[in-house]
């Protein structure tokens, strides 16, 4: 168990770790017909709120068309990632103390009921959260890459409905830790669902399985002669 809560850590920290802090930066190429082509610059940041993210200034000029008004990102996947932090946090603050638990304290931990059904209950919930968040989280990272794309900047820059005008996304930003902090997260899920059964075993409810399946291996006993 002691190895498990050490692998829990771990997992946790890279889960939040890979995601927490990221910038990233796509480079946006608009070719103008006719005249000067173009560059934006597409930025993104921890948390995503991509509809606060500036892309276009208002009254800037490209391609010969003023854009009267200020263009930002479409979308926003604050809320799942924030999420994902949230519960990588609190499972390797848990995982630390169960940690410390089996390391000084497995005598007190075993002699009583409370404490193995304690923490087979909050493994469980932990991996049920592992389950909801990994997935809203890879559904808004998804997201991001919609917004950032060259297909989500023609539908958010109105410029590049023209027909004399093209946009392109032509330098994109890395979003290597982000698909790893994915990855990451359903491995938490893998490992907390399979600690589950490692703390389940220590519950009396194991126990008097185990009890009662031996005493129906048994049998009764012989009468006697």
């Amino acid at each position: 168990m002691v190895t498990s809560a050490v692998h829990l850590q771990l997992t946790a920290v890279l889960a939040f770790g890979t995601c927490g802090g990221y910038t990233g930066r796509n480079v946006v190429s608009i070719i103008c017909g006719g005249s000067t082509n173009e560059t934006l610059s597409a930025t993104f940041t921890y948390p995503f709120r991509l509809n606060q993210e500036l892309l276009v200034e208002n009254n800037t000029t490209l391609c010969n068309h003023t854009v009267p008004a200020a263009t930002h990102l479409v979308g926003d996947s604050s809320s799942s990632v924030e999420f994902f932090v949230a519960v990588a946090v609190l499972a390797f603050l848990y995982s630390m103390v169960a940690l410390l638990v089996y390391l000084g304290y497995m005598h007190v931990y075993r002699d009583s009921d409370f404490g193995p059904m304690f923490d087979f209950a909050l493994t469980a919930i932990f991996a049920f959260l592992w389950l909801v968040c990994s997935s809203a989280w890879a559904r808004g990272l998804q997201t991001v890459k919609d917004a950032t794309g060259t297909a989500g900047i023609e539908s958010t820059l109105a410029l590049c409905k023209d027909e004399d005008v093209k946009c392109e996304v032509t330098e994109y930003a890395s979003l290597r830790s982000l698909n790893i902090s994915v990855i990451f997260g359903f491995l938490n899920l893998i490992i907390w669902a399979g600690n589950v059964w490692f703390v389940y075993k220590e519950t009396r409810w194991h126990s008097q399985k185990v009890n009662a399946q031996q005493v129906a291996g048994r049998g009764p006993n012989p009468a006697p002669i």
